[in-house]
């Protein structure tokens, strides 16, 4: 199994004390049922329409208050689950994109819980969520072309020793360690805050991890826990 360490920076703790996540390391294996994801996809979004859970509306909107609290304006750039469900709010599902980014989405939209997926293999150093200076680089598509930027001073950014994986703390993810169902070290992060219960934290891991099995069988997989456990 390959090493990886996320970390919160302290200056984030001070932000977001009782900031929660469940950090879940993947070694790949031979995927045997890439369906699983698109019809984990499709489930999620029926059970988000018709059967949803009583504290997700008041995640989501922690998470806009969160955003509000770094300069990010959440109804312009929202939390990435918050994102998800509105487009499944909208269209009543949400199309297939591939088996791995298929099966996270499902659970972020299922769980209302920001989620990300990354390739290990293209990280240099290990991730850690912070604060940015503004002066970090960060690589995108903008209209199909592969641009640069650089976040917001204090800006609350996911990032590696390279430059930002993530800009808004959930909200837009970088090319550069883009996760597909081809890559064979996966790291996946779901974000918590506390109006989430903690054992629906657990339960939205084991539906990721169950995923995995199911899609991959023989998979090797690690959990372990973020930030404050105490709420």
């Amino acid at each position: 199994m390959f090493a990886l360490s996320p970390s919160i920076d302290p200056s984030v703790s001070a932000l977001a004390p009782d900031f929660t996540a469940l950090s879940i390391l993947v070694q790949a294996a031979p995927v045997l049922r890439p369906q699983v994801g698109e019809e984990a996809l499709a489930q999620a979004c029926l059970d988000m329409l018709q059967d949803d859970f009583p504290w997700a509306e008041a995640h989501l909107t922690q998470w806009a208050g969160m955003f509000k609290h770094f300069g990010a304006k959440p109804k312009r750039t929202p939390c990435s689950a918050d994102a998800l469900r509105k487009r499944v709010q909208r269209d009543g599902s949400m199309a297939a994109i591939d088996p791995i980014v298929d099966l996270y989405n499902a659970v972020s939209i299922r769980f209302a819980i920001p989620v990300g997926g990354e390739n290990v293999a293209a990280y240099v150093g290990n991730p850690r969520l912070t604060r940015a200076d503004g002066s970090e680089p960060f690589d995108v598509y903008k209209e199909g072309v592969l641009s640069h930027e650089s976040p917001e001073p204090g800006e609350v950014v996911w990032r590696d020793d390279a430059g930002v994986t993530c800009r808004r703390w959930n909200w837009r993810q970088g090319v550069r360690t883009r996760l597909s169902i081809e890559q064979t070290q996966m790291w996946f992060v779901l974000e918590r805050l506390p109006a989430m219960p903690l054992e629906a934290l657990q339960h939205a891991g084991d539906m990721l991890e169950q995923g995995i099995q199911q899609m991959m069988p023989g998979a090797i997989i690690e959990r372990s826990i973020l930030g404050n456990i105490n709420h």
